[in-house]
């Protein structure tokens, strides 16, 4: 929790209602992000993404397993997120625990469409090697190093981006006559496949502070919130999903207009971090 004096809570409120937040913002604009690509060598792909001093990194494993029952044309995928305890002081002890838990479901539901793995985010059919068979489980692990606010946002681009560098590879399957007969396959170590994230969305956090709502808020302007809205967007402007936090209630109105306002923020976000992964990738090859 962010300890802060009533002068520097009046402070944090009275710069938000007149549209000019303490390190010089707007309501609507994000702080600086970077992104570096293939930072872990042992994975799939991996991305570390810094909002400010926000910090984060994320990677993606893949690994043959056997489609669900409920499922048979798909693959999985399951979303981890860790709390490093020098992150900040609250993730010690259960604390981090409680906030993986909670980060981990939001992220699952945001990207995949909750338990259900509707896909909202990512194509699992086209994880999918042979119907009922054989197919690629995705495990995506993330590591909070540093946090100063908006997790959700910068895990969601740290999963995208490390997405983005996913290279899996190419399978070939063996002819099989028998319907209970499980496959052969071959790995190719030549021949990779890279992971499409066109349909992957970004999450946009919409915190109230007072009257007006901001985005990518720091962990002192968290502090000060009644309740936010992380809503779950993708290119084409479509809503993935959407989660409410904190105990004051909103008005239907008011999450349509937030709704509508991360929308437009979406573009803005989607174009730097698309450029950013770009840029990324490219000095990575050099």
């Amino acid at each position: 929790m962010v300890g802060l004096s009533l002068g520097e809570k009046l402070f944090i409120q009275g710069g938000i209602a007149q549209g000019l937040r303490t390190d010089g913002r707007k309501r609507l604009t994000y702080r600086s992000i970077s992104v570096e690509t293939g930072v872990i060598e042992q994975v799939n792909g991996s991305a570390r993404v810094k909002m400010g001093a926000t910090d984060v990194v994320a990677s993606v494993k893949a690994e043959l397993g056997r489609p669900s029952s409920s499922q048979p044309d798909k693959g999985k995928v399951a979303i981890n997120v860790d709390c490093s305890p020098t992150a900040a002081p609250v993730f010690e002890g259960r604390g981090g625990e409680e906030l993986s838990a909670e980060l981990s479901g939001a992220l699952q539901r945001c990207l995949l469409g909750g338990k259900s793995g509707a896909g909202a985010g990512i194509d699992l059919a086209s994880l999918s090697i042979a119907d009922g068979k054989i197919c690629w489980d995705l495990y995506i692990d993330c590591l909070v190093v540093s946090a100063d606010g908006n997790l959700l946002d910068a895990l969601a681009a740290a999963i995208k981006a490390a997405l983005s560098n996913t290279l899996i590879n190419k399978v070939e399957i063996a002819a099989y006559t028998s319907s209970d007969e499980q496959p052969e396959v071959d790995l190719s170590d030549e021949e990779f496949l890279k992971f499409d994230t066109s349909a992957v969305p970004v999450i946009v956090t919409l915190t109230k502070v007072g009257k007006h709502y901001i985005v990518d808020a720091t962990s002192e302007e968290e502090s000060q919130m009644s309740s936010a809205v992380s809503v779950s967007v993708n290119r084409k402007g479509h809503i993935c999903g959407l989660i409410k936090r904190g105990g004051t209630g909103l008005d239907p109105s008011v999450i349509l207009d937030m709704i509508s306002v991360a929308k437009h923020v979406s573009e803005q976000l989607f174009d730097k971090l698309d450029s950013e992964i770009s840029a990324a990738e490219a000095y990575e090859r050099e």
